[in-house]
């Protein structure tokens, strides 16, 4: 069975275990090189992480991700959003279906 992870902040990921997923507080890069690959290797599906601890780790997710088969998707912190997370799904889906989504702007 496949596992679902959220790594970020403990304010921004504490409300996932509410509904069944793993959480894992990060705060600097050397957390993400000791979480990300335990998750890899225990066949986490997909692993959410917050744009903050995403944005001061990005080359070491990048070369930790070689696992094609768990998804590490961005999602918004808390009390921050700065779009990372919506520019890596347009990638994702432009690579996928070849077309690109807008997000309405508010």
């Amino acid at each position: 069975m496949y596992k679902i992870a959220v790594i970020g902040d403990k304010e921004s990921i504490l409300g996932f275990s509410a509904i069944g997923i793993d959480i894992y507080p990060a705060y600097e890069e050397s957390d993400i090189k000791t979480i990300i690959p335990k998750l890899i290797e225990n066949n986490y599906a997909i692993i959410y992480i917050t744009e903050k601890i995403y944005m001061q780790s990005e080359e070491t997710i990048k070369k930790l991700n070689k696992n094609r088969d768990t998804a590490i998707v961005t999602i918004p912190s808390l009390n921050e959003n700065n779009k990372v997370g919506e520019t890596k799904i347009q990638e994702m889906v432009k690579k996928a279906i070849g077309m690109e989504i807008k997000f309405k702007e508010d």
